[in-house]
């Protein structure tokens, strides 16, 4: 018998696995067998620290945000402009990390609070400028919407850099819609150049946050 002596298991350790095995399996092909594979357990280990896959998508979501954190710090000295830049940019970067990864992040709960001191400190930024707390909560909650929204379908395309998904080629596109000739171009503006469509539809939701509640 083996004297080696494995880490131990906890939830850290088992969404980590996850998160590794997501860029190889996506989401669909993450099961908890496989997990408890590459762990070297028995499945059954997993269910003492998740009740099933969406309470381990939790996990995964809530290390997605403490790496990206780690990485991204709000500066409380920023306009409320380049918070919510720099939230927005710092979730698309951290998303586009794993293989499906907004649509881990999506509707999942984080399972602690690590979260809270950066959300007190992008509320102080935001009400110090002259947003309600309402406001200032409605405004994030926008500004990762469509952060999160774009990543999908930016991942629908591109599951991970340098990756293309088969039926999105754009000049083939172009050459079936031929007899479209505004739909066949639109395929650029759709389909490429993702980094800069997001700056510019970063850019639309915070003029669009100031005109609404400044």
């Amino acid at each position: 018998m083996s004297t080696e002596r494995r880490a131990p298991l906890d939830r850290r350790r088992v969404a980590d696995t996850a998160l590794r095995l997501l860029n190889e399996a996506g989401l669909e092909g993450l099961t908890l067998r496989a997990i408890a594979k590459e762990l070297d357990v028995k499945a059954p280990a997993l269910y003492w620290h998740f009740k099933d896959k969406q309470a381990l998508l939790d996990e995964m979501a809530t290390e997605m945000y403490r790496r990206m954190v780690a990485e991204t710090r709000l500066d409380p000295t920023e306009s409320w402009q380049n918070v919510l830049r720099t939230t927005g940019r710092g979730l698309r970067t951290a998303l586009l990390g794993y293989r499906d990864g907004a649509r881990v992040y999506s509707g999942s709960r984080f399972t602690g609070i690590e979260h809270a001191p950066e959300q007190e400190a992008y509320l102080h930024v935001m009400t110090e400028a002259g947003f309600t707390l309402a406001q200032a909560a409605r405004a994030g909650m926008t500004t990762n919407a469509y952060t999160i929204g774009f990543v999908i379908e930016e991942q629908g395309v591109v599951p991970l850099s340098g990756e293309r998904r088969e039926g999105y080629d754009v000049e083939e596109r172009a050459r079936l819609l031929a007899d479209f000739p505004l739909a066949a171009e639109a395929g650029r503006e759709i389909f490429d150049d993702y980094d800069q469509h997001f700056e510019e539809g970063l850019e639309v939701v915070i003029a669009g946050i100031g005109a609404r509640y400044l």
